[in-house]
């Protein structure tokens, strides 16, 4: 009876089971695609600093470097962040597939074209050279479709995730439109430039909104980030929230600063 009841008032030992994060296959396959533009990256970087060469320019190891880290975290973000996403499993694999393929296409072309010392975009010197810079084109137009299927769906229906996450993926995703849009005018500007006659112009003329596409392009990384971060610490939801609404903020400060740097430089 003595040891029964000694038993029973043994303090209980909870045993805790660790989370197990299941990939499906197409994240997986997003995810190690993205490892592998950024790996191609800094690949790059390490040639640049051996061969030396301008860093400006429409011929230059830049390109491959800063397209290949740009695409691999992209990648990598839009496949995480879209798990918050209420939108259908089939859907949303099928829209990583082709996005993570555009993405090899993309930073295929434009390394392909620095290694052979010739611009990547707006270049119809040769018959190669226009194909490679029309595929390119045309997959700059596939990424727009898709990342703005994914924006409307983070605005149609509330994400899911930790306090904050549906604040920072419904901001991260309207200023990524920032950077779709800038991205459009830059190519439809060198093609303009380029069809009249003026080549060497159409090569410029993208340097006054490179850096509102390049800071409005990875919000959808940065806000996300912040708010998985902020989920870990013991801060009350009331401070959280806050610090949200002020990097929100910052962020569309820096986004709004770049616009208006691009407009008086155009």
């Amino acid at each position: 009876m003595e040891t029964t009841r000694s038993r029973s008032l043994a303090p209980l030992k909870l045993t805790r089971t660790p989370l197990k994060l299941t990939l499906r296959p197409a994240e997986r396959l997003c995810y190690a695609t993205g490892a592998l533009l950024v790996v191609s990256g800094l690949a790059h970087l390490v040639i640049f600093g051996v061969d030396g060469g301008p860093w400006d320019g429409p011929v230059s190891w830049r390109k491959p470097i800063t397209f290949g880290l740009s695409f691999g975290l992209t990648l990598i973000a839009i496949t995480w962040v879209t798990s918050y996403l209420r939108v259908g499993t089939r859907l949303r694999t099928k829209l990583l597939v082709v996005f993570a393929a555009d993405c090899v296409v993309e930073v295929g072309g434009i390394t392909l074209q620095a290694w052979r010392r010739v611009p990547s975009h707006l270049n119809m010197e040769t018959g190669f050279d226009t194909a490679v810079s029309m595929t390119l084109a045309v997959g700059g137009g596939v990424l727009v479709v898709l990342l703005t299927v994914f924006a409307v769906a983070s605005f149609r229906n509330r994400p899911t995730g930790p306090l904050g996450m549906p604040l920072a993926l419904r901001s991260g995703f309207a200023i990524l439109l920032v950077a779709l849009a800038s991205g459009a005018a830059m190519i439809a500007r060198g093609v303009v430039l380029t069809r009249t006659g003026h080549q060497d112009a159409a090569y410029h003329s993208t340097a006054p909104l490179k850096p509102l596409h390049g800071v409005s392009l990875h919000a959808v990384l940065v806000l996300p980030a912040l708010a998985w971060l902020l989920s870990r610490t013991s801060w009350s939801e009331r401070i959280r929230q806050r610090v949200m609404y002020a990097a929100v903020g910052c962020y569309a400060a820096a986004v709004l600063g770049a616009g208006v740097w691009a407009v008086l430089t155009w």
